[in-house]
């Protein structure tokens, strides 16, 4: 069964004398703190902080504060009369502009930030690293070094310390860091939950670009040796994939180039030493144009014919109307 307090906590009330004080609060500022009257601005509120001690908060006018108030405080002693004034401060208001929260550079630091001649030094306590002498215990790495149960990779990996490439380095990467590699690179772009990798025709394991790496990490990641992938160059999860797997295959029928379509009632102008194109007369290539000519000749042609045959008929009739009129009296 809950229990439920029923004692309710008041907010205190400000003193009055206290309260009444605001002249004398806003002429600490400028004679006690030494600010500037002009950046003091209208009267906000009162707060009451505890017994006959009261906080009187002023709008801060100065551009460089924006939001901020000046805050000070009054009290008096019991059974006084007379004000006086502890502190002030200036305060950001809920409106404030604040500086963002500090954040220290490791944790600021992204892959990338990295330049050239810049240095980035791992820490003594770097947990990702293990002294190279620390071979046992939780954070060690010995599973390096131990022979491969499996065939395809017994002969991955160091098997000794002596067969490390550089053995004179003091620290070499400790089980978190393995681990937190793999995470990364496994949940990354790289690994089997990126969009290019559900794309894929298949897996890396299969490709012939796919080159495993050595140790523990070789049992699941590689580096992709293919430099018309997207991921040459980098390190690749088994399970990962792209379009440029070694034994894709193109599905559907092939592509036909078109046949390309020729313009031929067209022409371009083409300049040449000794001809101007301005000054040269072209005569119209277009099919209506052509035809309406042609359709003008006959037109023409016909109109001469048939003005040429009436004026033959006008004649022979006119030849028989000479041979009517004249008689044919022989004696005549």
């Amino acid at each position: 069964m809950a229990v439920v307090n029923t004692i309710r906590s008041r907010a205190k009330e400000p003193d009055q004398v206290c309260a009444d004080a605001i002249d004398l609060a806003r002429q600490s500022l400028v004679d006690i703190a030494g600010v500037g009257p002009d950046v003091v601005g209208d009267h906000v509120s009162v707060e009451a902080t505890g017994d006959r001690v009261v906080t009187h908060l002023f709008t801060c006018t100065d551009p460089a504060y924006a939001g901020w108030r000046w805050a000070v405080t009054v009290t008096r002693a019991p059974r006084s009369k007379t004000v006086t004034v502890d502190e002030s401060v200036l305060l950001p208001g809920p409106d404030a502009l604040l500086a963002p929260v500090w954040v220290p550079w490791q944790d600021r630091l992204l892959p990338g930030d990295v330049g050239i001649g810049d240095l980035l030094p791992a820490s003594a306590d770097d947990e990702r690293l293990v002294p190279f002498v620390v071979l046992d215990g939780d954070d060690a790495v010995t599973d390096w070094f131990v022979p491969r149960t499996d065939s395809e990779n017994d002969e991955a990996g160091p098997r000794t310390t002596a067969e490390i490439p550089v053995p004179g380095r003091s620290r070499v990467l400790s089980a978190f860091g393995r681990d937190d590699a793999a995470d990364r690179w496994y949940s990354g772009d790289n690994g089997p939950q990126s969009p290019l990798s559900h794309a894929a025709p298949a897996k890396c394991l299969s490709c012939g670009f796919f080159v495993p790496l050595s140790g523990g990490l070789g049992r699941v990641f590689g580096a992709c040796a293919n430099s018309y992938a997207p991921d040459d160059g980098r390190v690749v999860s088994a399970d990962h994939g792209c379009g440029a797997h070694s034994e894709s295959v193109l599905t559907g029928p092939p592509v036909q180039a078109s046949v390309p379509v020729i313009d031929e009632f067209g022409y371009d102008l083409v300049a040449l030493p000794g001809v101007s194109v301005e000054e040269t007369v072209f005569e119209p290539l277009s099919r209506e144009i052509d035809s309406e000519t042609s359709t003008d000749s006959e037109t023409s042609t016909d109109s001469e014919t048939s003005t040429t045959g009436t004026g033959a008929d006008s004649s022979t009739d006119s030849e028989s109307s000479t041979d009517s009129e004249s008689p044919a009296d022989p004696d005549a």
